[in-house]
């Protein structure tokens, strides 16, 4: 028995010997191996660590106590079902909202931006593709990403393009609508008003709120809540504007940061003069120029001191804000009715609205899981994903009406839910195929006692809307100037709304110069040239998405 036992381990040895000389033995290792790296090629993870895969994520300053933007419920809830199954960990990565361009420049250039970044400003993605800092996604979508192709849709992904690349993943929007404006309909009540309906009406109501209201409640008021903010200003600004013709409301106007302002367009100056004119009477916030993310203009709507106001199309109906409910719990009696007031020459609301897509969504060239952060957006956009993302647990969170989910006035779901935008990155808004019915699912994010109003806010919004400018290529002086530009462009805002009345002209036309010197004749020169070329190739293409008839 021992002998035969030491003839079949020899047999054995020379067995193994002969299969390694003859290679059989290492070409399977090497095919073992080779499985393992296309395991790894295509993402899978089944033999190795959990990989990370970090993720941008607003910090707004309005977590719930006890939960943080990158700890709670949605978190945890990615994590189990699409972190774990993948072997990968999921890490969001805080930017504050107020100053993300800032952020989000210095993780660029840094190489330690997360896998996946975005942002509102269009051209800023445009510069980080021009400096070669972004992935070109289209393959990798064709690849990872069909249920992305499929919801996304091409007229939405076709922003996303940069000299032919697909250099961002554009959210798709599914409500355009922007600013409405509100008035406290009980002051109106109580002065027995009606509500203005034109720009000269509203500056007759900001009088009477002014110097009648103090004696009737006892408390001085804020006639017009601003703040430095687009939603505060833009509908004012659009109000002058004169009517025009395509090719002014094209060459005119300047992209800075994510928006089209009318700078260079007839009644611009106008509107100025005007916001002037109320800050000099005392009939605006006084410290406007200081609150840039409206911080101090929402603690005074919530405080009862605001009679009219612009706002984010519902944000002040909203439970994760609060501030209607908040208004009425600190004045009883209180109430917002939304209002459409401001009117140009022709009797237009002319305010603008969003491009069908939102916010530009990049992986950074610097990423090394660019299959993992793909896998992430496809799987985002499952239907069944995307509205457990966006309304949590049927039941626990919301109840279907008429086939939309309705959200639970509880505050586990305000908890829970508190930032389902910012975790659902690749819709902004619920989208359920039917702008009617994507419309009255926006309003179904209100408050329930709300919902009414917020009805007639979305209605408002939409009304004369006024299309972004698009190009049908980048404008390359508006990428290197753009995002500085907006700055210079809150500093004309404020020093010709602080200026005495009579050094408006010269204060405006100075810093209207600063804007020009500082790249906007350079933007001005080249979307001129742009459109010639544009309307050369397309001579029978007018109003091309550009919302420009009827100004």
């Amino acid at each position: 028995m021992p002998l035969n036992t030491g003839r079949r381990k020899a047999s054995l040895s020379l067995l193994l010997v002969g299969l390694l000389t003859s290679g059989l033995l290492s070409g399977c290792i090497g095919s073992a191996q080779s499985s393992v790296r296309q395991e790894e090629s295509t993402g899978g993870r089944g033999y190795e660590e959990p990989v990370t895969l970090k993720v941008q994520v607003y910090e707004r300053g309005l977590s719930p106590s006890g939960v943080t933007v990158t700890n709670n419920y949605l978190t945890d809830w990615v994590q189990r079902q699409f972190g774990d199954p993948n072997h990968i960990r999921m890490k969001y990565v805080p930017v504050p909202r107020a100053r993300d361009i800032q952020e989000l420049n210095v993780m660029i250039a840094s190489g330690e931006a997360p896998d996946i970044v975005f942002t509102y400003d269009e051209n800023l993605m445009y510069s980080y593709a021009s400096q070669g800092g972004l992935q070109e996604l289209g393959a990798l979508l064709d690849t990872y990403g069909p249920n992305l192709k499929s919801f996304l849709g091409k007229e939405t992904l076709d922003f996303g393009l940069f000299e032919g690349q697909l250099v961002a993943i554009p959210a798709k929007r599914s409500y355009v609508g922007k600013y409405s404006s509100y008035i406290r309909e009980d002051w109106l009540n109580k002065l027995g008003l009606p509500a203005p309906q034109t720009t000269e009406e509203v500056y007759q109501t900001l009088k009477a709120f002014k110097d009648k209201l103090p004696g009737i409640i006892g408390e001085q008021v804020i006639p017009l809540g601003f703040s430095l903010t687009p939603a505060s200003y833009e509908p004012i600004v659009w109000s002058f504007i004169e009517p025009m013709d395509e090719e002014e409301r094209i060459t005119l106007t300047h992209q800075l940061g994510s928006r089209d302002f009318p700078t260079l367009l007839p009644g611009h100056k106008e509107a100025l003069r005007f916001l002037n004119k109320l800050y000099n009477e005392g009939l605006m916030s006084p410290n406007f120029a200081l609150d840039k993310d409206r911080t101090k203009l929402n603690q005074d709507i919530s405080a009862g001191a605001v009679g009219l106001f612009s706002a984010d199309t519902v944000n002040p109906l909203l439970t994760s804000t609060g501030i209607y409910s908040q208004l009425q719990r600190n004045v009883p009696g209180a109430l917002l009715s939304p209002i459409d007031p401001y009117t140009n020459s022709r009797g237009k609301h002319n305010k603008p609205v969003y491009k069908p897509a939102g916010m530009y969504i990049m992986i950074s060239k610097s990423s090394k899981r660019t299959v993992e952060a793909v896998k992430y957006l496809d799987w985002m956009s499952r239907k069944d994903v995307l509205l457990r993302l966006q309304n949590g647990e049927e039941g626990l969170d919301y109840n279907m009406q008429d086939g939309i989910p309705a959200a639970l006035e509880n505050e586990e779901t305000k908890k829970r839910m508190f930032n389902s935008g910012d975790i659902a990155i690749i819709s902004n808004g619920r989208d359920f195929g039917d702008p009617e019915k994507n419309k009255r699912a926006e309003a179904m994010n209100v408050l329930e006692p709300y919902r009414e109003e917020a009805s007639k806010v979305l209605d408002i919004a939409l009304q004369d809307g006024i299309l972004p400018v698009r190009f049908d290529k980048p404008v390359e002086a508006q990428i290197r100037y753009g995002t500085a530009l907006f700055g210079k462009y809150e500093e004309l805002v404020v020093r010709s709304i602080m200026a005495r009345p009579s050094d408006f002209d010269r204060i405006y036309e100075q810093a209207l110069n600063e804007i020009m010197k500082g790249g906007g004749e350079q933007i001005l020169k080249e979307r001129q040239t742009l459109y010639k070329a544009m309307q050369m190739k397309r001579p029978d293409r007018r109003n091309h998405g550009t919302g420009s008839e009827g100004l």
